[in-house]
């Protein structure tokens, strides 16, 4: 990965585009009558990500496994619920909307053609690419998403913060480490400990029986951190109920591998791609015929506008 000094902004694509393609009507369609309302609403938010925060690097970061398999292998039920079908030597099939999942190739043509930088590694997820992008950044960082699990990368003294869509794009929460121990007791390092005692039913992650988030975010201010939780409940003079105390003893199995499923990996094997923003298209004549046939019209314009600008 090529050195990145400048504001860099990275998409968690799938959350956006799925943001997209809820809050954009289906009725905006293509010529042939394919609906393109994910493809039209993502440009859209770029665009508008692009003239208000002003990256000089982007990348739309991509799930190229959504559900890895060494994760499950630590935690089966993570993310079961959301299989479509199981598959024996490549990712499973993750429920998608009937007309959400051809838009997504037409997505990535798109902004290939467009030059934006995207990146996908087998075996990982969006959220490994951007913790290593981040962990390799040497200037600021904006994370797009609506996943709280980045929460956890959040990080003042490096520049690190996550733009959460409250409403499309126009409306951002933007969180910084403030934001974080104001709603959750933490700051970006503890919000890892903090997701994995709660749990999680949107990602299949159990968390530890009765241990809701305000107390662990006690547990957590009392403690430091996961291993200092664990550590008292070893220790018969640490300030633990019997309850709490007898909770997370038998959570130990859990807690044991939670931990390399709940955090984002900062070590993935990155290309090397050129992450600055393009001031041109790539590949005008592809763009052109893509423009063409899906009826990308205004949206691509106004992004083409900003990036030229």
């Amino acid at each position: 990965m090529r050195s990145v000094t400048g504001r860099l902004m990275l998409l968690d694509t799938a959350s956006l585009y799925f943001r997209a393609y809820f809050g954009v009507p289906d009725s905006v369609k293509a010529p042939d009558g394919t609906p393109v309302n994910a493809v039209r609403g993502l440009l859209d938010f770029i665009d508008r990500l692009v003239r208000d925060h002003r990256p000089t690097h982007l990348v739309a970061c991509m799930d190229a496994d959504w559900r890895p398999k060494w994760r499950v292998e630590l935690i089966p039920t993570y993310k079961a619920h959301r299989v479509a079908e199981e598959h024996t030597g490549e990712p499973d099939a993750e429920e998608v909307p009937d007309t959400l999942a051809p838009q997504v190739p037409v997505i990535e043509s798109v902004l290939d053609a467009i030059g934006i930088a995207r990146v996908g590694v087998a075996h990982y997820e969006a959220d490994d690419v951007i913790g290593t992008f981040a962990a390799r950044a040497a200037g600021p960082v904006d994370i797009v998403t609506g996943d709280r699990d980045l929460y956890q990368l959040v990080d003042d003294g490096r520049g690190i913060r996550v733009l959460y869509p409250l409403k499309g794009v126009g409306t951002l929460q933007v969180t910084d480490e403030a934001v974080l121990r104001e709603k959750y007791g933490v700051g970006g390092r503890g919000y890892a400990d903090l997701a994995l005692l709660r749990g999680d039913p949107s990602d299949g992650l159990p968390g530890v029986a009765g241990i809701g988030e305000k107390t662990a975010a006690r547990l957590l201010a009392e403690f430091g951190d996961l291993a200092g939780i664990m550590a008292a409940v070893d220790d018969p003079e640490a300030r633990l109920t019997p309850s709490q105390r007898r909770r997370l003893t038998e959570a130990r199995p859990y807690v044991a591998v939670a931990p390399k499923v709940v955090r984002v990996a900062a070590d993935v094997p990155l290309p090397d791609v050129d992450t600055a923003l393009p001031g041109a298209p790539r590949d005008p004549a592809a763009l052109e015929e893509l423009a063409a046939r899906w009826g990308l019209g205004g949206s691509l314009q106004r992004l083409l506008t900003t990036l030229g600008a």
